[in-house]
C-alpha cells in the first residue's frame, strides 16, 4: 500500500487508504482531524501518523467527526494515542462521530467513558481554555505580593 502527502490549497493532507489526516496548531491545543474511514487496513499507519502530533505540554483535540465509517481497529488506533499522550503527560480529548461512538459503546463498560469525549472541537477549545482560568485563579493568591 502507498501513502501520499497530497497539497490541497496549501494545506498538508495526509492520505491513508480511506482516511484523510490533517493537523493545525491552534493557541490552546494542536487539531488533529481524521475524515474518511478507519478500517483495518489504515488503522497502523493513521495511528503512527497521529502520534507525532503528541508533543509535551501541548494538549491535543483528536477530531473524528467525520471518519464514517470506523472499524473495530479504531479501538486500537485510540488506545495507541491514548497510551501516548498519557507517557507524554498530554491531556487529549476526542470529538467523535456517531460510527466513532458506535465503535467505543461496543468496546467498552458503559459506567465509564474509555477516553474524554466531548461534542466538537470549538467545545474541546474552551473546556481547555476554562481549566486554564481555573488554574490561573488558583495560583494567583499564592503570587500575590503584600505590601
Amino acid at each position: 500500500m502507498t501513502f501520499a502527502i497530497a497539497t490541497r490549497q496549501g494545506n498538508d493532507t495526509f492520505d491513508c487508504g480511506g482516511a484523510q489526516i490533517r493537523a493545525h496548531c491552534r493557541h490552546l491545543a494542536t487539531v488533529v482531524t481524521i475524515r474518511g474511514e478507519i478500517d483495518a487496513f489504515n488503522v497502523d499507519p493513521a495511528g503512527e501518523y497521529i502520534r507525532r502530533f503528541v508533543l509535551a505540554n501541548n494538549p491535543v483535540v483528536l477530531d473524528m467527526s467525520e471518519v464514517n465509517p470506523c472499524a473495530a481497529a479504531g479501538i486500537s488506533l485510540l488506545t495507541a494515542f491514548d497510551d501516548e499522550c498519557r507517557a507524554a503527560g498530554v491531556e487529549w480529548t476526542l470529538v467523535a462521530s456517531p460510527a466513532v461512538f458506535d465503535v467505543l459503546d461496543d468496546g467498552c463498560d458503559h459506567d465509564e467513558a474509555m477516553f474524554p469525549v466531548t461534542r466538537s472541537v470549538s467545545e474541546a477549545l474552551r473546556d481547555l481554555a476554562n481549566a486554564i482560568v481555573i488554574r490561573r485563579q488558583l495560583v494567583l493568591p499564592l503570587i500575590k505580593k503584600t505590601a
